[in-house]
C-alpha cells in the first residue's frame, strides 16, 4: 500500500511522487508497481490503480470487437412479435425511430444518444487514444480525447437500455408470441466488452502513456 503524506511536507516533493484516493481524497506517495500489482489506499481500501500486461494491445482488441459488434447490435432484431397474425421485428434503432413517430421526439433522442450515438463516440475516443499510443502519434491530441472520453463515461447507458428490454420481453411474453433475435445476442455481447474494456484500459497505465511515460516501468 501506498505510503500517507504528512500535510507539512507536500510542498517538498515533486507532484508526480504523489496520489490522491478518489474515494477518500488521502494524499499518499505514488508506490512504483511489479507487474500485476495493485494499489490499494490504507485508508478506505479503493484500489488506486494496477499495473497490467500489455494494456494497450488487449485494449485495441476490445475495442475493434465492439467496433465489429457496434452495427448488428443497433440494427439486427432484439426480438420479433407475433400477435394476432401480425408480426414485427424491433431493433435498437427501430425503437428509437418509433418514439420519434408518436411524437416523443425528445425522448427518442435521448434515447439514441445513451444507446447509440455516446457509447460509439466512447468506443472512437478510446480507438484514437489506443491509436495515438501504439504509433506514437498525436500524443498531445490523445491527452484532449481522453479526458473528453472520461467526460462521457457516464451518459452512455447500454446496460439501461438492456434492462428495458428485459423487462419488455418479461412483459410481452405472456400477451404474444415472441423470439429473441440476434440483435439481443450482438447487443448483450457489446455490453460485455465494454464491461470487460473499463477493467483492462487502466487510466493510470493510459494517463502514464499519453504523458510520455514508459508504460512498462516497474515490469
Amino acid at each position: 500500500m501506498p505510503d500517507p503524506v504528512d500535510p507539512q511536507g507536500v510542498s517538498d516533493l515533486p507532484l508526480d511522487e504523489l496520489v490522491a484516493c478518489h474515494e477518500c481524497d488521502l494524499l499518499m506517495r505514488r508506490p512504483h508497481l511489479a507487474l500485476g500489482e495493485k494499489a490499494q489506499c490504507p485508508r478506505c481500501g479503493y484500489e488506486l490503480y494496477a499495473h497490467r500486461h500489455n494494456v494497450v494491445e488487449r485494449s485495441l482488441a476490445l475495442v475493434i470487437a465492439a467496433l465489429l459488434l457496434y452495427v448488428p447490435a443497433n440494427f439486427l432484431p432484439i426480438m420479433q412479435l407475433n400477435l394476432l397474425g401480425q408480426t414485427s421485428q424491433d431493433t435498437v434503432w427501430s425503437g428509437v425511430l418509433g418514439l420519434f413517430n408518436t411524437g416523443m421526439q425528445g425522448i427518442a433522442v435521448v434515447v439514441f444518444l445513451c444507446s447509440m450515438g455516446i457509447p460509439l463516440l466512447k468506443l472512437l475516443c478510446q480507438l484514437a487514444v489506443l491509436l495515438s499510443i501504439r504509433w506514437n502519434i498525436g500524443r498531445s491530441y490523445g491527452l484532449l480525447i481522453y479526458r473528453m472520453y472520461h467526460h462521457l463515461r457516464d451518459w452512455g447507458m447500454l446496460e439501461v437500455y438492456l434492462m428495458g428490454v428485459l423487462v419488455a420481453i418479461v412483459k410481452l411474453s405472456d400477451l404474444a408470441e415472441l423470439s429473441l433475435g440476434l440483435g439481443l445476442t450482438c447487443f448483450v455481447s457489446l455490453l460485455l466488452i465494454q464491461v470487460l474494456l473499463e477493467v483492462v484500459m487502466s487510466p493510470h497505465q493510459i494517463w502514464q502513456a499519453l504523458s510520455g511515460e514508459d508504460l512498462h516501468a516497474g515490469d
